[in-house]
């Protein structure tokens, strides 16, 4: 191996060591079509899902079912009909789709107890039926009612992998057949999962099989690596016949529910899924949201409110005192999180010799914490701070350290800070220094 092979090997390393602590405890949706289920690389792919899940990532996964019923309804001669890639599952059929969605549910569970991965096959889905639709009765074709977040979550602490068929029960306990796209769609808007999965074998989309948009820009290998949500509309518009474009609706919908990063991949390859999340080009398309739209930089006539939501911060000791000068002096370094004109975040990003920054001044109005505005405003800086050719960012905190650990950062001492701060730091507040390392 020569010397440029070798510093590619370790920058990948770094690479994947970079994004592993990134998504450390976060929750991916994975759905799985049943192409995929039934490919020979099948196996793989649940050694790695099983790697991950080691590696302290949580899953949810849905198998897709759609190949084995055909064959199911096959063997038994059951007739069956879809309209607009809808299934029509009727009293005669519906039996025998819950067979093979559980089948091959089953499938998957019994590949994951090889590794040693605990799964949980349930039925914590309440659906209710389609019904009638441009005059198209779709019996027993359900569509999602709601799903018990609750016991989900509890399997998930647990270390479980909860594991969805694509059926869900009405009140009365009958059962529905739903698409699993859908389902896997609210899954991860409900639990607030960091990314949703499609993992198919339709192949990636390139120039070759859609009608791309001139504005729209292509990876080196042809390929739409990813979609913000105005360009995904724009290529749905595009393509009005092109059924690769119901994934991306379905994509589009979780963006806009609050799934930050939707993957869409072909499954057919060696560590498909490790190449989409370890690697900044991926081998999939990615549909994302800007979490970061509501995050822009203070002006003077922000001070006011900036200085409001610090109060009962700095009242308790987790925030130093800043006046209206220390901000004005200090006007380029903060950003704010500003929704509906109202400011409801703010930190800073101080910039000091060698290559260092600190993150300051953090503080969030406490009823918008679900809103996870505190870990938007961080990351946001820590992007800029990279984009600027900085090596380290540090902060200084009394009571927030486990926050901060969790968003990457490394305890730290005295010695690691500028000479400048290092000069002014106060032993009697007694801070702890934590450093984030690019």
């Amino acid at each position: 191996m020569d010397k440029g092979q070798l510093r590619e090997h370790v920058d990948l390393i770094r690479e994947v060591f970079s994004y592993n602590r990134r998504f450390k405890d976060s929750l991916f949706v994975i759905k799985i079509d049943s192409s995929i289920i039934d490919h020979n690389y099948f196996t793989i792919l649940v050694r790695d899902l099983s790697l991950l899940h080691q590696n302290g990532i949580r899953f949810v996964i849905i198998p897709g079912a759609h190949d084995r019923i055909d064959e199911i309804l096959k063997q038994y001669q059951i007739p069956y009909d879809s309209v607009d890639g809808i299934r029509i599952s009727s009293d005669e059929a519906i039996t025998f789709i819950k067979m093979a969605a559980f089948d091959v549910s089953n499938k998957v569970m019994t590949q994951l107890s090889g590794y040693d991965i605990p799964s949980v096959i349930g039925n914590w889905v309440k659906a209710r039926g389609l019904g009638v639709v441009h005059g198209i009765d779709f019996q027993n074709t359900g569509r999602v009612d709601k799903i018990k977040s609750d016991a989900i979550q509890t399997l998930l602490g647990e270390g479980h992998i909860p594991i969805f068929p694509c059926i869900g029960w009405n009140a009365n306990g009958d059962p529905y057949n739903i698409s699993s796209d859908e389902l896997a769609k609210v899954i991860a808007i409900e639990l607030g999962a960091s990314k949703l999965f499609f993992i198919g074998s339709d192949g990636v989309l390139t120039q070759e099989n859609c009608n791309i948009p001139e504005e729209m820009p292509l990876s080196e290998d042809g390929r739409i690596s990813k979609l913000s949500l105005s360009q995904a509309s724009l290529l749905i518009e595009a393509n009005p016949e092109n059924p690769q474009m119901s994934r991306i609706k379905t994509a589009l919908s979780a963006c806009e529910g609050g799934v930050n990063r939707v993957h869409i991949v072909d499954g057919r390859s060696d560590g498909a899924l490790l190449k989409e999340i370890f690697s900044n080009l991926g081998i999939g398309t990615m549909i994302y949201t800007n979490i970061y739209e509501r995050i822009r930089n203070m002006r003077q006539k922000d001070i006011s409110s900036v200085l409001s939501l610090m109060k009962p911060f700095i009242d308790r000791g987790i925030l130093v005192s800043r006046t209206r000068k220390d901000l004005e002096e200090k006007l380029d370094d903060f950003v704010v999180y500003s929704m509906d004109g109202i400011i409801h975040g703010c930190a800073a990003l101080h910039r000091f010799s060698n290559d260092l920054a600190e993150i300051a001044a953090l503080a969030v109005d406490q009823r918008y914490v679900h809103l996870k505005i505190g870990g938007k405003l961080v990351s946001y800086l820590l992007e800029k701070a990279e984009e600027e050719g900085l090596k380290r960012v540090f902060v200084l905190t009394t009571q927030t350290s486990d926050w901060f650990q969790n968003l990457g950062f490394e305890s730290a001492g005295i010695a690691d800070l500028p000479p400048e701060k290092r000069d002014m730091y106060n032993r009697d507040r007694n801070s702890r220094i934590l450093m984030y390392r690019f």
